[in-house]
């Protein structure tokens, strides 16, 4: 049995262990998988600055691109639309990468030609964070 003194001691413990979980937490940021009706995966894992920070991107429209008439835009991103906007959930006649593909051509693919960062599903999709 617990004596009386320990009491505030394992309190203590417990707050300090959920306040420090919960911070630890705020420095991953999700994905937003809303638009999936039952996603295979958890949202992924990604901090957008840090990851950019690490990466060294200083251009939005490397991830953040806008196609026109075929074409890459020089000018435009489309850093202010969530992507769904352009790929949908399956491919179309507007646009022939639909967003899970959209998703892993663009991140995994800019992975395997850096050499440099996940590829394997569990590197960003992680259920336990």
């Amino acid at each position: 049995m617990m004596s009386k003194a320990l009491i505030p001691l394992a309190v203590s413990a417990i707050v300090f262990f959920c306040l420090a979980m919960s911070f630890a937490q705020e420095d991953h940021a999700r994905l937003d998988n809303y638009v999936f009706e039952k996603p295979a995966m958890p949202p992924a894992l990604f901090d957008h600055d840090a990851h950019n920070e690490k990466a060294g991107i200083d251009d939005c429209a490397i991830c953040h691109h806008v196609i026109e008439n075929g074409k890459l835009s020089e000018f435009e991103t489309s850093e202010d639309r969530p992507c769904v906007e352009c790929h949908g959930l399956s491919p179309s006649a507007e646009n022939a990468i639909a967003l899970r593909r959209a998703y892993h051509l663009r991140c995994k693919g800019c992975h395997l030609d850096r050499e440099s960062g996940p590829i394997m599903c569990g590197g960003c999709h992680s259920r336990g964070v």
